[in-house]
């Protein structure tokens, strides 16, 4: 399967990686949840040429994770913001986070916290079951099929 196919098929982790299969565009959006709008300050906190920021925005912008809002008329200038589709993925976002705190971040410790603002507690990310809300191990899972699950395309010679 090529690369450009991958938003085709019917697996929703390879359909994900269409969107955000790169470093630049995760790290895109790790700035848009720390609250960056602007292309500028897009630029200066990543370090990423204009030309491949200007790329990956309007991608995202295109597929919806983001929307451009002028702030200015002359000359325009637009803040890039998150939309609907963009902020689901902070639960992808902070299970990366937690990933990372725990097997790389060192004897430091992790470079940024979490506190969340109904308990005002520090917290630590973590994956639980919708119905029972018990916090899930890999081996205490099982997938299934689902509706959108379709057999692979047959392969010919």
């Amino acid at each position: 399967m090529k690369w450009r196919e991958l938003d085709g098929t019917s697996c929703s982790v390879a359909r994900s990686l269409a969107i955000v299969g790169d470093r630049w565009t995760i790290l895109i959006l790790r700035n848009a949840f720390l609250r960056t709008r602007r292309f500028d300050d897009f630029q200066a906190q990543l370090g990423i040429t204009r030309h491949l920021l200007a790329s990956r925005l309007a991608k995202l912008v295109k597929l919806g994770v983001m929307s451009k809002v002028a702030y200015q008329e002359r000359p325009p200038r637009y803040e890039y913001r998150l939309t609907e589709m963009g902020r689901d993925w902070y639960s992808v976002q902070l299970a990366l986070v937690a990933w990372g705190d725990k097997w790389l971040a060192g004897a430091a410790g992790p470079p940024l916290e979490f506190l969340h603002q109904k308990c005002g507690h520090k917290f630590r990310p973590v994956t639980v079951c919708s119905e029972c809300r018990e916090p899930l191990d890999t081996r205490d899972i099982t997938p299934i099929a689902g509706p959108g699950l379709r057999p692979p395309a047959a392969v010919t010679p």
